[in-house]
């Protein structure tokens, strides 16, 4: 007789690899956080003071309740381009509101929420009643907030905000350092942690998923496919508006323009993240080590002192690898699903 020899792949004979192999697309954002953090603790002292930790956290905070409406979008197979100029007009308007209308301070950022959230759902409106593709439906709206935004302060910079703001963007929680805690940080994990809940923990946030992994088949299950794409769209509005108000807060000024950085700042920290810019995989989890990954990256060029032409295309570079990386991950996980 002739015996039959079974030839298993290795990842198959080895439960540790095949553990691995299924959450590459997870552990390889985790292991870029961990090398960029010990080297840049290796290459300066200071990297892991306790100041310098907060001051990471502070300046992704506003990042990251931008990012956290980004990622409801982004797991639905669609993209907002509109969301930086969301920010700044949002900004603007509840400080003209406060500031020269003479309206109440709960009052104006009320205001200011809502014009973003209509704006959203105009996104929501063009990309799935109209039919246009959500990259151009959120470009018109990106000229449409970033016109606003400066025909209402005409080239001004206001700087009477309304106290709410001053204090959720620039106050601090505690009377002595190094424990003094800037508020921002908390409401940064707040929009993370409700985030993380909508999306792990309610029947939207599945149908988000379902939506993203596979729209048709989403459908034919009887999920109105076009109300999520819409309600999403209207979540990454609001979400900058948030940002872009707790923004003016944190700086003390609104002004029509300055926060162009935060679009192209925002995906790139999902989307290193792990989230994929495809939908229907990723999550909050995968938005905080992103956001992690981007803070540590810019502080720690920082702390290097570089020249800042220098730290520009550095950061591009490392950001890149960090990209690169991910798909290798995913196409890991895809050969080992295959197999």
């Amino acid at each position: 007789m002739t015996e039959t020899i079974s030839i298993k792949p290795i990842a198959a004979r080895n439960p540790a690899l095949l553990w691995v192999r299924r959450r590459a697309r997870d552990l390889a954002p985790f292991a870029t956080l961990v090398v960029l953090v010990v080297f840049f603790s290796l290459s300066s002292d200071s990297f892991l003071n306790i100041i310098n930790l907060r001051n990471i956290l502070a300046q992704v905070s506003t990042l990251a309740v931008v990012s956290t409406g980004i990622t409801f979008v982004l797991l639905c197979g669609e993209i907002d381009l509109s969301i930086a100029a969301v920010a700044t007009m949002t900004g603007v308007v509840a400080a003209v509101l406060f500031g020269k209308a003479g309206l109440p301070g709960p009052v104006a950022v009320l205001a200011g929420a809502l014009a973003a959230t209509l704006l959203g759902l105009l996104n929501g409106w063009s990309a799935t009643r109209i039919g246009l593709p959500s990259f151009m439906a959120t470009l018109a709206t990106m000229q449409i907030a970033t016109g606003l935004g400066q025909y209402i302060t005409k080239g001004e910079i206001v700087y009477t905000l309304p106290p709410m703001l001053q204090y959720l963007g620039g106050e601090y929680i505690g009377q002595k350092d190094p424990w003094r805690l800037p508020v921002v940080i908390l409401m940064g994990i707040a929009a993370l942690i409700i985030g993380h809940f909508v999306l792990t923990y309610t029947k939207f946030g599945r149908y988000v998923y379902m939506t993203g992994s596979n729209r048709e088949a989403a459908r034919l299950s009887g999920i109105n496919t076009q109300n999520i794409v819409a309600t999403c769209l209207a979540i990454s509005a609001f979400s900058a508006g948030l940002a872009g108000m707790l923004n003016t807060g944190r700086l003390g000024s609104a002004q029509g323009y300055g926060l162009e950085d935060m679009l192209l700042d925002s995906i790139s920290a999902v989307v290193l993240g792990g989230t994929s810019l495809f939908g229907g995989e990723g999550g909050i989890k995968n938005t905080l080590i992103g956001l992690l990954i981007f803070g540590v990256l810019s502080n720690g060029l920082n702390q290097l002192q570089l020249d800042i032409y220098v730290r520009l295309w550095v950061r591009g570079v490392i950001l890149l690898a960090a990209l690169i990386i991910n798909i290798y991950a995913l196409r890991l996980r895809d050969t080992e699903a295959v197999e």
